[in-house]
């Protein structure tokens, strides 16, 4: 049903979102080719980052679209089926993103804390197993939450107040108990970005202390600051992945509804515009690249 309550602002919503989406699109396309054809980035940190690219195009393309098409074309519709499968890879996608931003961290404790074994740790055997278990967690995590869908009985409501497909949105159509989606739910949550995040606040404990045992400001100031971008990826991730499972368990009338839809669409949109700009201003040589590109061009 896109936003209910706003529904005066949709076409201004769909402009916004429309410039969010191509920004999103141009930005980690870019990076992806800078990355790609240079080979002085093929490092792992910067491999990372193409993964945290490639989940960004792929998390806003499995959103937006549809939500343009409800905005602009009126085209409500949308399969049972297709809607088990945007559920799918929206939440396949993010709990992918937690577990490259957990071995970014790794990457910056390693190189800060231990750098003498850095290139014996980090090596493009170990960076393929990390992509490897990434993928097989969030799909071995997500195959239960389509079963548990499926099983469900939807003899009332099919409206899903929404500008997509959402795991528990969809839960609530059904006509019998949703107790197992919501434990499950919880499950998915501490399993993945509860467990990611400590880990990440541990790495970055270490990170600290060693920072904070350099003998000068200037070389803690170089050293710690290129962790600024991963910390500001991560909070653009969590926060408003957090506030959504929160408003989703407090209720309608204390939070309106369309100020959780709101969010959960920035959830999707704004991360993956932003991350590229963190990374291409922040990190010299990904913004020296850049511009050489557009020179060559």
């Amino acid at each position: 049903m896109g936003i209910p309550g706003l529904e005066e602002s949709h076409l201004l919503l769909s402009i916004i979102f429309f410039i969010i989406y191509v920004l999103a699109l141009m930005g980690n396309s870019t990076l992806l080719l800078v990355i790609t054809i240079s080979e002085s980035l093929h490092q792992p940190m910067y491999l990372f980052l193409m993964m945290l690219s490639v989940g960004d195009i792929l998390l806003s393309s499995s959103t937006v679209p549809k939500a343009l098409s409800i905005f602009w074309l009126g085209s409500h519709a949308i399969s049972f089926n297709g809607c088990l499968i945007q559920i799918f890879f929206i939440h396949f996608i993010c709990m992918t993103e937690s577990a490259v931003l957990l071995a970014m961290a790794y990457d910056r404790y390693i190189a800060i804390c231990h750098p003498m074994t850095y290139v014996t740790k980090l090596t493009p055997s170990f960076i393929r197993l990390v992509m490897v278990i990434s993928l097989a967690r969030s799909v071995v995590i997500m195959i239960p939450v389509i079963l548990l869908l499926r099983r469900l009985p939807y003899q009332g409501s099919n409206v899903i107040e929404h500008t997509y497909c959402e795991h528990m949105a969809m839960a609530r159509l059904a006509t019998a108990s949703i107790m197992a989606n919501i434990i499950y739910g919880m499950v998915i949550i501490i399993c993945t970005s509860v467990i990611d995040l400590f880990l990440i606040g541990l790495s970055y404990v270490s990170i600290i202390r060693a920072v904070m045992a350099l003998s000068t400001s200037r070389a803690r100031h170089k050293t710690f600051s290129t962790c600024v971008s991963h910390i500001c990826v991560i909070i653009l991730l969590y926060v408003p992945a957090f506030f959504s499972f929160i408003t989703h368990r407090i209720p309608h009338t204390l939070i309106p509804p369309y100020v959780h839809i709101l969010v959960a669409n920035l959830y999707v949109l704004v991360p993956p515009m932003m991350n590229p700009i963190i990374y291409g201003v922040r990190t010299k040589e990904i913004r020296q690249r850049i511009v050489l590109l557009f020179r060559m061009k």
